[in-house]
């Protein structure tokens, strides 16, 4: 028993007990279950180091070239990425940026320069992922694909969870960095056709920010009832804590028809989340 026990890490296990209650839990219950199986932000101190003075950029223009090339968007709203027109020549490219960026004293730049790098590197390294993969339904098909440690960085190894959940979320307490990293599914926000930039940054998280909520798989309220993402639960702490918090926050962003709508909810009534590849075919 012992060997086993210690095989195992506590996450799968409560990922089973999840499968166990899940039939007997109450929404509100299993969204708590998620909750915690969710990664917390957890600041890695080695990446607080930043220069104020610098005023050095970074080149992410091969990302937003294949970016350009490869991504789609949908009738639905919903970008996808041609996973299988990636062709050896631009896989070759990608790994080329992703080389460059590794490469990069990332704590000699300032913060805007920083955040930018970071969100970039996660989505190429997420899409290089998939397209080494490809075809695969959902990137939860492979191994570990989050907890993998997939670049090296100033000589550390970073997996995609270290990335956001260690760099991001705890260093920018930004929850618009949500819409900014996409993990390849249907449910998640759109991966944009262009490259997060110092000076962009700010304004692509408005608007990615504006075109999930307003979408019906970011929030919707059907029949008098409030549906929203599962990064909604997943991450409520960084919307506010509550679902009070998480309602203000979607208000923030809210056309006319679904800030109309939102006017009398006071509480979430389910959650949902696609984990379909974002796949544009080829």
């Amino acid at each position: 028993m012992l060997p086993y026990l210690k095989a195992m890490t506590i996450k799968r296990i409560l990922i089973r007990l999840a499968a166990v209650v899940f039939l007997t839990v109450p929404l509100g219950g299993f969204m708590f279950l998620e909750q915690a199986l969710a990664p917390k932000a957890e600041l890695w101190p080695r990446w607080q180091a930043f220069n104020p003075a610098s005023r050095e950029s970074i080149d992410h223009r091969p990302w937003e070239r294949i970016l350009r090339s490869f991504v789609k968007q949908g009738e639905d709203g919903i970008n996808r990425v041609a996973y299988g027109r990636i062709n050896d020549a631009a896989k070759a490219a990608l790994a080329g940026y992703v080389k460059t960026l590794a490469m990069t004293p990332i704590s000699k730049y300032g913060r805007k320069e920083q955040r930018a790098f970071w969100i970039n590197l996660y989505n190429a390294l997420t899409v290089k992922l998939i397209a080494g993969a490809y075809p695969v339904e959902s990137i939860r098909d492979l191994d570990s694909p989050w907890d993998t440690k997939s670049v090296e960085v100033e000589g550390v190894a970073l997996s995609l969870n270290d990335i956001e959940h260690r760099i991001l979320r705890p260093i920018w307490r930004d929850p618009r960095i949500h819409y900014a990293v996409n993990c390849a599914s249907i449910g998640c926000p759109n991966l944009f056709p262009v490259a997060f930039t110092g000076r962009n940054t700010g304004q692509l998280l408005e608007l990615a920010a504006h075109g999930y909520i307003n979408h019906p798989r970011g929030a919707r309220v059907k029949d008098g009832r409030l549906i929203v993402s599962k990064v909604y639960g997943w991450f409520q702490k960084d919307f506010g804590g509550s679902e009070a918090g998480v309602i203000a926050h979607l208000r923030q962003y809210a056309e006319p028809a679904l800030l109309d709508a939102l006017k009398t909810q006071t509480g979430i009534d389910d959650y949902e989340y696609d984990w379909g590849l974002n796949d544009a075919g080829s």
